[in-house]
């Protein structure tokens, strides 16, 4: 189970795999997350000699075209690095967890105690390692970029089977970066109704931090967003990462949003005590009245304020008499009347 996680608000993680080589680049980027508030940080977790062959390129708007296994390479994490990331990350309170991409990273994981595996999108419909993720009976952390709503429900059975049911489905839309048309958030909502017990998140690869923004409005139990210290930096990830600014203010939004929900009971608030008095309107004298006298409809107005007979009792009050003097603008309560 992940320490930071809450039903009660959205658990936020920051994305930092493919956006740091070295432990320094790492912990860096781990400092600016938790100071942005931050419940964790994600690695990746992959061998280029077990994720892609050679032939295997990346053909997209923020990389071009471009060799597939070169970038693992360049991007692999050693043991050390992951043990001393995982480390710094406890430290600092953050969970921390990552995505492996292959059964040998899993198992490495598994060694370094981690509490969830994150699945790709690339592994979404990738059943026998779903399997082999989901037989280690942690959170699976499921992105589903590129899938249908079968692909998905095909996906969750094979983990369900494996005897797993402790699975977040994050909708995903695998384009770097995703444009607003394509970002198709209310599939947020056809999940949570597909998937009724189960958190469903989204995992962000849009410009700016308005996606997960609405992603939580829309009901999103957790939000993924890429994070970086230089969105000009070198690689293919941080064109679309949050930098420390955007994800301070995607964190601050968030739990603003929180506060702001409330619990979706329609009733006065707090705050309106004092104005439920003041700004209501009740039953008012429009001219002066002697003790003993019946009301007569022309002689009663609605004014402000609401302290007194409310204006719906109006007929109630009509014929009957008063038991003091009262003058125009006089307040009418029960206590008035014989």
């Amino acid at each position: 189970m992940l320490k930071n996680f809450c039903k009660d608000k959205c658990y936020i993680i920051a994305e930092i795999g493919g956006n740091f080589k070295t432990f320094e680049e790492g912990t860096a980027l781990m400092d600016a997350a938790a100071e942005c508030g931050v419940d964790a940080v994600k690695l990746q977790t992959f061998k280029a000699e077990t994720v892609a062959s050679r032939s295997a390129t990346f053909d997209m708007e923020n990389t071009g075209v471009l060799s597939q296994y070169e970038f693992f390479k360049e991007y692999e994490l050693s043991e050390d690095v992951h043990q001393r990331i995982f480390a710094y990350a406890a430290a600092k309170g953050l969970d921390c967890f990552s995505t492996p991409s292959h059964p040998d990273d899993v198992d490495f994981l598994e060694r370094l105690g981690v509490s969830a595996h994150k699945i790709g999108s690339d592994d979404a419909v990738n059943l026998p390692f779903l399997r082999y993720v989901a037989q280690k009976k942690k959170t699976v952390l499921l992105a589903t970029g590129m899938c249908t709503l079968e692909e998905v429900k095909e996906s969750v059975s094979a983990m369900l089977e494996e005897g797993n049911a402790d699975i977040v489905i994050l909708h995903a839309v695998t384009a770097y970066p995703t444009h607003p048309e394509d970002a198709n958030l209310l599939s947020i909502q056809t999940l949570m109704r597909e998937f009724p017990g189960m958190a469903i998140g989204y995992s962000d690869h849009s410009l700016g931090v308005e996606a997960c923004t609405f992603a939580a409005v829309l009901g999103a139990k957790v939000v993924e967003k890429h994070f970086t210290l230089d969105k000009n930096a070198e690689g293919p990830d941080h064109m679309h990462s949050a930098d420390p600014e955007e994800m301070k203010q995607l964190v601050d939004r968030i739990r603003l949003f929180e506060i702001m929900r409330g619990n979706g009971i329609k009733m006065p608030a707090a705050g309106e005590a004092i104005t439920r008095v003041n700004n209501r309107k009740s039953l008012v004298f429009k001219c002066d009245k002697k003790t003993g006298e019946r009301i007569c409809s022309g002689d009663i107005v609605i004014k402000r304020p609401g302290f007194g007979i409310p204006p719906k009792e109006l007929q109630s009050v009509l014929g009957r008499a008063i038991n003091r003097d009262m003058k125009a603008d006089d307040v009418l309560s029960w206590e008035d009347l014989q």
